[in-house]
């Protein structure tokens, strides 16, 4: 089924969620529809639209959390680009490179690893970057950001219902 891109008070884009808990949520009058799928749902007593963009009626506030060090965050953190080669990749296209090897003492940490392309990784396999001849285009730093805030929508074809809502810290893949 399809999925719902759910949105805060002000407009700015959360989460995408289940057409199983947007309908939950609707009923439960915690949001309003703001664009609608073709497709219907029928109850024994009513049918209803599919909603495609929904926001919710309470505004939602975030307290900074501990970011989650993860291969996902960070992805996101170097925006889906290999560090050292600067192309964008999709995530099953991509890893993650010690910038100083671990057989270096290198730590497994915000400030060491870095999104990096397979290719890329071969040639600097366990070396260092003066080693590998290649270059770091951006030194990594832990994010200031709260990642599930952060939506990256990397799929084929985003939903044409959801393109009014997404805006600069959403990218979209249209390949």
């Amino acid at each position: 089924m399809e999925q719902v891109l759910l949105l805060n008070t002000s407009f700015e884009p959360l989460k995408v969620i289940d057409w199983k808990r947007a309908i939950r949520l609707l009923t439960l009058d915690k949001v309003e529809v703001l664009e609608e799928y073709d497709r219907e749902i029928h109850s024994v007593t009513f049918a209803i639209k599919l909603p495609a963009v929904l926001r919710l009626l309470r505004h939602v506030r975030y307290r900074k959390k501990h970011i989650k060090f993860s291969r996902a965050n960070i992805y996101a953190r170097d925006n889906f680009r290999c560090q050292y080669c600067t192309q964008g990749f999709e995530s099953q296209d991509l890893t993650f490179d010690h910038v100083v090897p671990k057989r270096f003492g290198g730590k497994t940490k915000w400030t060491n690893i870095v999104t990096c392309c397979y290719k890329c990784n071969r040639i600097k396999g366990g070396r260092t970057l003066k080693e590998a001849r290649l270059k770091l285009r951006k030194k990594p730093v832990k994010p200031d950001w709260v990642p599930f805030l952060m939506i990256t929508i990397r799929i084929k074809s985003v939903p044409e219902s959801w393109q009014d809502y997404l805006y600069w810290n959403v990218e979209l893949n249209d390949s």
